[in-house]
């Protein structure tokens, strides 16, 4: 704004002529504040609904896992002697049982070569073949695998750290380590993977032209001692079977065990049926159910005593919101014999005894229990019947109301849309009233301007008839 307080001559001497112009602009902009705390109050409900959707999210995940089969094949795997040998198994594996004993673990091929002294010193130059495939018999013949060979060039300057540097770029399918002795350096190899069939071996082609001597590179080689890889060995029930690693993951379907200790006494292996996933599952939905309710129940009330009202209290959206999913949770399943979700056990918090309900939603455990007493029947009323539809189920019918909220036209992309538009209309009002200002302000200052300019020439006039009036009454006298 252009200031006048340097005038003096017009207006500027007692005319607060900038407090002037800043009243009429400050009217023209008073609505700018309003319009500010509407956009607040609206950024405001964006983030609720945004905290809306991702727990209504999260509740469809839980009402997913309901309808999923995989929650509903939860098995449970156990060891007697644990230490000994663990035990896993994947869900729907068969209920089972049976006996296994250790006789060897699983052992990666590994060699370490001669000491090289001093240390540090260069090795020689050549090359070292590295071929992966199996020892077997005795005395122990190779057998090439289909990995092909890997050469390995060194240098007449590389010291042993080089190499090992150089082994282990190439990708030979082994790994190299110096280590230090009193005698000196020496090389170290061990394959990556346990078992018979990923033994290696290592040629040299030295520099000077003779391989089979304790001289240059080829001191790498001669004289190397070896242990050679196996196969871990057990037996089921009596029946041997091997692996190439300490876990058996493919000889009883659905169930891995794994070799931690040589043992042989028979260690019993039990898989059951396990209901506590079902019992987990059921009890996250309640959780992700009473989290959206929650939150709808807080910005929604009004408190009597602080006589204050939530941000969303009488909002449409969000009564509609709360009413559609306590709505799904009356959906009945039309599968078996379980119809409503009390009938497993899922009931009102505070039952009908509660003055003010809040609508969460809480597990009775005794019902729950004595439900699963046929866990077929809990399974029918959340998924449907086997070979059936999941839309008969509970789940698969609340699942379809949180899907249809989520959707990219569904409710909250819809109300995200409201209110984008709601936003981009008041910025446009505050830009409107801003340039309204702007002009006017730029408007006042040029007529204060000017008048300030012709009410100096009047002075000056004024005071120039002054004078004359003043020399003609002396020249009158």
């Amino acid at each position: 704004m252009a200031s006048f307080s340097s005038i003096g001559i017009g207006l500027g001497g007692n005319v607060d002529v900038n407090g002037l112009i800043k009243a009429s602009v400050d009217a023209v902009k008073a609505p700018v504040t309003k319009l500010n705390q509407q956009a607040a109050m609206t950024n405001a409900k964006v983030s609720a609904f945004g905290q809306f959707k991702s727990l209504v999210s999260t509740l469809a995940d839980a009402a997913s896992k309901l309808a999923s089969v995989t929650g509903w094949n939860g098995v449970s795997a156990t060891s007697a002697k644990p230490e000994a040998v663990s035990v896993s198994a994947v869900g729907g594996a068969a209920a089972t049982s049976f006996n296994v004993q250790i006789q060897s673990l699983a052992k990666a091929q590994s060699s370490i070569s001669v000491a090289l002294s001093p240390v540090s010193q260069a090795v020689g130059a050549g090359t070292l073949t590295f071929d992966i495939g199996k020892w077997s018999g005795e005395p122990k013949v190779f057998t090439m695998g289909s990995a092909g060979a890997v050469n390995v060039e060194i240098s007449a300057t590389d010291t042993l750290a080089d190499v090992v540097s150089k082994i282990n770029g190439s990708k030979a399918g082994v790994t190299a380590t110096v280590l230090s002795d009193a005698a000196g350096e020496r090389l170290l190899l061990r394959s990556n993977t346990t078992g018979e069939n990923a033994g290696y071996r290592v040629s040299v082609a030295d520099s000077d032209g003779v391989s089979t001597d304790a001289a240059g590179l080829s001191r790498l080689v001669v004289g190397a001692t070896t242990e050679y890889g196996v196969d871990a060995r057990a037996t089921v029930n009596g029946v041997a079977v091997t692996s190439a690693t300490n876990a058996f993951s493919n000889t009883v379907a659905g169930v891995t065990f794994t070799a931690l200790q040589v043992i042989g006494s028979d260690v019993a292996i039990s898989v059951s049926k396990d209901s506590s996933a079902v019992k987990k599952n059921v009890e996250a939905f309640i959780s992700a159910y009473n989290a959206i309710n929650q939150a709808l129940n807080d910005v929604t009330k009004y408190d009597q005593g602080t006589k204050t009202a939530g941000l969303l209290q009488g909002d449409s959206a969000a009564v509609t919101l709360q009413n559609t999913l306590r709505t799904a949770l009356q959906s009945v399943s039309t599968a078996g014999a379980l119809r409503t979700l009390s009938s497993v056990g899922v009931v009102s918090e505070g039952g009908l005894g509660n003055v003010s309900p809040t609508g969460n939603l809480t597990l009775d455990i005794t019902k729950f229990n004595k439900a699963m007493e046929n866990p077929d029947e809990v399974k029918a009323f959340f998924r449907g019947l086997e070979g059936g539809s999941v839309a008969d189920g509970f789940a698969g019918r609340f699942k379809s109301v949180t899907d249809k909220l989520l959707a990219n036209d569904g409710f909250f992309a819809s109300k995200t849309k409201v209110y984008e538009q709601t936003l981009k209309l008041n910025a446009k009002d505050v830009e409107a009233i801003n340039d309204r200002a702007e002009r006017l302000e730029k408007s006042l200052t040029a007529r204060y301007t000017a008048l300030d300019t012709k009410m100096s020439s009047l002075n000056a006039l004024n005071a120039y008839i002054a004078q004359q009036v003043t020399t003609w009454n002396k020249t009158s006298g």
